[in-house]
């Protein structure tokens, strides 16, 4: 039985149809959750458990992705009331158009456009790095050059492309197909993650006393989870794709937030995890002193051998795959709202005529993400580093948004205290939002942003600048006529 359309579909509809650039309503609960799970998750619950150990400890680590996915929960309350109202494509940049204007918009669009893009490419560039692992004949093929210290080899770049070309030729084809697949993709990763830390706490070898000590030894306990709770925005990312392919739903808006809340649960209990089972197989600051290529794979391999490895990158391909498509489909997405809101140029407003799916900017994202294994992984994380900022700001905007909704809602109504609780908790979910940026810019923030993704912040700010003044300056600040129909909400119960 199809989900009844309420007033709030209804405008979404109609602000699409008018353009011709209609979705189509295919993407069922499990499916949407499946891509907001698989792009959170991703390739660093698999590849990066060490660094964080080495980081924080494991306690420290744990803990820090426990508070960083509790300060989620208060920024999902937005989303989650956003997405009632405003079930369309294009999440916390659709809310700051609406309720801030263009200029507010663009900045907002801005910044999560690269966040987005960036986890695309990084997700192709941990392919290749798990084929110099498992398959180093294939990837190590082709020296070309060294960047940062990273060698840049044309089998590496031929791995990472293949998959930027094949999941981009999925999500052109239908997001009924990339939805399914996704919740495919996710069941493996799940029972593999499961496999992977039943048989470490079975293994005589593996104990409780490799995690000692709890936290890192060279920084306080408070720094160390600090440093962990401030990249919740990049680690738990995928949330926010809900509310981006909220006119995809086939279900009623009003079980997004429920979905947002399953997702981000999920992939703490998978962060924590993975983060155990690393530590469990050997004492952890002798693994995070060693410093391997791959520190998970190298703990597993201690205990299973290459029957271990094999374990482990089942899940682990599965990430890369969930995240890959997962972050195709909220690039483009977002694009499609920003040409719709002529931010943009509007051809990326279009959709396929045959598949209904937003190809231009599915195409675009590949395209630039094609040039990103070229500049080698080190180049690439700096750029990924700084993108931190940009999920935060979108945060920001989304909450901020809510709030000036909810103050709109309440003086209509008189005042409520259930609009007063939510107004309260969307500011917070702003403050913690800002908080997260100061924590990536502030100079001596346990947090702060190395010097290579400062410079590369810096840069991506002056093109914006450059694209605002020959772009949009002088337009009308007031929210796009195309998203206009947009303000026929549903009510808030």
């Amino acid at each position: 039985m199809k989900p009844t359309v309420g007033a709030s579909d209804r405008a979404g509809s109609c602000q699409a149809n008018k353009y011709g650039t209609q979705l189509s309503r295919t993407l069922k609960p499990s499916w949407t959750w499946a891509i907001a799970l698989g792009s959170a998750v991703g390739w660093g619950a698999f590849v990066l458990p060490t660094d964080w150990l080495a980081t924080a400890g494991p306690l420290g680590a744990v803990l820090g992705f426990l508070i960083g996915g509790a300060l989620m929960l208060v920024i999902a309350v937005s989303f989650g009331h956003m997405v009632r109202i405003f079930p369309v494509s294009g999440g916390a940049f659709v809310y700051a158009l609406l309720e801030f204007g263009r200029r507010h918009a663009f900045v907002c669009g801005w910044f999560l456009t690269l966040a987005y893009i960036c986890i695309v490419a990084l997700n192709a560039s941990a392919l290749a790095m798990l084929a110099r692992f498992l398959l180093p004949q294939v990837a190590e093929q082709g020296l070309l050059y060294e960047v940062a210290g990273w060698e840049v080899y044309l089998g590496e770049i031929l791995i990472a492309s293949a998959a930027l070309v094949i999941f981009a030729v999925l999500n052109v084809r239908g997001a009924s197909l990339s939805g399914r697949l996704q919740y495919i993709f996710c069941l493996i990763m799940v029972a593999g993650v499961a496999l992977v830390a039943l048989s470490v706490a079975l293994h005589p070898d593996s104990g409780w006393d490799n995690l000692r000590p709890a936290f890192a030894l060279d920084t306080p306990p408070w720094a160390a989870v600090l440093a962990i709770v401030a990249i919740a925005p990049w680690a738990l990312a995928g949330f926010d794709i809900i509310p981006q392919v909220a006119e995809e739903f086939d279900f009623p808006p009003t079980k997004a937030f429920r979905l947002i809340v399953l997702a981000i649960t999920a992939a703490v209990a998978l962060y924590a995890v993975m983060i155990i089972a690393t530590a469990g197989p050997m004492p952890w600051t002798t693994l995070t002193a060693e410093q391997p290529v791959w520190g998970t794979g190298h703990a597993i391999s201690e205990l299973f051998g290459g029957l271990g490895v094999l374990m482990l990158t089942v899940p682990l391909l599965m990430g890369i795959a969930t995240g890959l498509n997962g972050f195709y489909v909220a690039a483009s997405r977002l694009l499609l709202a920003m040409g719709r809101a002529r931010i943009i140029p509007q051809t990326f407003a279009s959709v396929h005529p045959r598949h209904k799916t937003p190809h231009i900017g599915i195409v675009f994202s590949a395209g630039v993400c094609l040039i990103a294994p070229w500049f080698g992984r080190e180049v690439l994380l700096w750029v990924v580093d700084m993108s931190a900022v940009g999920f935060a700001t979108g945060f920001a905007f989304a909450c901020l948004a809510a709030h000036k909704r909810l103050r709109s809602l309440r003086a209509r109504k008189n005042g409520e205290s259930a609009m007063s609780a939510r107004r309260l908790i969307s500011l917070s979910g702003a403050i913690i939002s800002l908080t997260f940026v100061a924590l990536l810019l502030v100079p001596g923030s346990p947090a702060a942003l190395g010097k290579e993704s400062l410079i590369a912040l810096l840069i991506w700010t002056a093109l914006g600048g450059l694209f605002y003044i020959v772009r949009l300056r002088g337009h009308d600040n007031s929210p796009a006529e195309e998203l206009s129909g947009l303000h026929s909400e549903s009510p808030t119960g």
